[in-house]
């Protein structure tokens, strides 16, 4: 008997011009919480895929409890008892719970499907995962929490050995995340083997039992979660140190460019003020629910306002529709990177220009040849990995996604930027990245706002910051002030008042 769930010795996966996974190991035993990390576009989502069997690798073989198998479907991967909660759950929002879980798994009576069974074997499933909810109800009437256990729900029904679980905490709550760690520590306990994959080192540290990191493809070694160290850990997965995680640049403070007063949307924003300056990096903090994103979604004139007054460089501005926003000079990377920022289908180079294509015309035709330079350009300074500018973007990593919407918003030249979780689902290299293109934009004298879920980020990089809560701005926190610190931020994260 192997000593491993399932196992992965030496899988090779080549793609045009590139070399997905070279020689990739991986060894999941019963019981066994393994993290998996690495930087984006290390080979995370192709190894997942193999497993799987959404791929089959040129090169390489895959062992469950010992026994080698070949998958050439998704569906035999499933019958040997490999399933995986991908980070882009796979809900169908208006079917039931049960239909959900049971879909492609039907229990019959007769010719017809025997639902009285079905509701109670998902209500009995979902109880097992500390989730006590109606079935019969549609699966986008609850929370991202409870969608993902749905998710965890399907693997348990076809008993599965092993649960891969990609970015699992994304986009979930402090609480919803909590619960989630607890329903790992139960799966394990039943002797079910999971891959934790994560770029939250703290996750990992509080979670694991071992801990797997790739690089550029290749396998580069697993420890015992107490051989790690936050730095070891970043040194193997990017192949170099970071000497600060947070490398915070100082523009020079300059005028006000943004300033909102009294804005105001029935039941979701109340009374938010606060101003933005050219030189800086303003951080808006809060915790999940606390109108971060409604507030500069309402700036952006995504979502109409009931009250308040925006201006932008002095003037008062009444955008109607984000073109008028973007007209104005300012440009907002989405939190939902592949619903809004980005069009999945095309390429790099399409993606790049979709803020921008007056920047990028002569006259009434697109200027080919000035595209093809500044896609170069940042595919460069931003290191996107890819073989090409031709690349279809939903070819590639969610970092390098991150990048291209990055590099579409630089295109189009704006004054203000407002970043809303730049960093989420991509690794502490990219991160760095991510952030000195702040420091250049501020250095230029640019306005840099950003909203971000962790706390270490918000006071890495930013020079001032708004605490939020229900929709109202609880507190303003400068750099130099002895407010600046997490322990105060939280505090008015949740409800408390600061005196100076």
């Amino acid at each position: 008997m192997s000593e491993y769930v399932v196992e992965l010795k030496n899988a090779t996966k080549r793609f045009p011009g590139v070399v997905a996974l070279n020689h990739m190991q991986l060894a999941v035993k019963p019981g066994e919480i393994l993290g998996l990390i690495g930087e984006n576009g290390a080979g995370k989502s192709t190894l997942i895929k193999v497993l799987t069997g959404v791929y089959q690798p040129d090169e390489g073989e895959i062992y469950v409890n010992g026994e080698r198998k070949v998958f050439h479907n998704p569906n035999e991967s499933a019958a040997a008892g490999i399933a995986c909660v991908y980070q882009e759950l796979n809900i169908e929002k208006l079917l039931s719970v049960t239909d959900n879980i049971f879909i492609n798994k039907w229990i019959h009576k007769g010719m017809l499907l025997d639902y009285p069974a079905m509701h109670k074997k998902a209500k009995e499933v979902m109880l097992s995962l500390g989730q006590d909810i109606d079935p019969t109800k549609a699966a986008g009437t609850f929370g991202m929490g409870i969608q993902q256990m749905i998710e965890i729900a399907k693997a348990v029904l076809i008993d599965a050995k092993m649960i891969i679980m990609d970015e699992p905490t994304s986009s979930l709550g402090e609480k919803e995340v909590e619960q989630l760690m607890k329903t790992c520590r139960e799966l394990k306990a039943r002797g079910i083997g999971i891959v934790f994959v994560s770029h939250k080192l703290e996750e990992l540290f509080e979670l694991c039992d071992r801990v797997t990191v790739i690089r550029d493809g290749e396998y580069i070694d697993t420890r015992p979660i107490g051989q790690w160290t936050n730095d070891s850990l970043i040194t193997a997965m990017v192949g170099r140190t970071l000497e600060n995680q947070f490398p915070k640049e100082f523009g020079v403070k300059g005028d006000c460019f943004l300033k909102v007063e009294g804005l105001t949307v029935g039941g979701v924003l109340n009374n938010v003020s606060f101003e933005a300056y050219s030189g800086q990096i303003l951080g808006l903090s809060g915790l999940v629910g606390a109108g971060r994103t409604e507030t500069v979604r309402a700036i952006f004139g995504a979502d109409p306002l009931d009250g308040g007054k925006i201006f932008v460089k002095g003037k008062e501005v009444k955008f109607k529709t984000p073109k008028q926003a973007i007209d104005a000079g300012i440009a907002l990377l989405t939190e939902d990177r592949k619903g809004s920022g980005l069009v999945l289908a095309q390429t790099i180079r399409t993606n790049l220009i979709l803020s921008s294509f007056k920047q990028h015309s002569t006259g009434m035709f697109l200027d080919e040849e000035k595209i093809e330079k500044s896609g170069q350009a940042h595919i460069e300074t931003l290191r996107i990995k890819t073989p090409s500018i031709y690349e279809i973007v939903g070819q590639l990593s969610g970092g390098n996604q991150q990048k291209v919407v990055i590099g579409k918003w630089l295109n189009a030249e704006a004054e203000i930027y407002i970043f809303d979780e730049p960093t989420r689902g991509i690794d502490v290299g990219a991160k760095v990245e991510v952030y000195n293109v702040m420091n250049d934009l501020v250095k230029n004298g640019k306005c840099v706002i950003m909203i971000s879920s962790e706390m270490p980020e918000i006071l890495g990089m930013s020079d001032r910051v708004i605490v939020m809560r229900g929709g109202s701005v609880m507190a303003e926190v400068d750099r130099n002030s002895r407010h600046f610190n997490q322990e105060d931020l939280m505090k008015a994260a949740w409800g408390g008042s600061l005196d100076e």
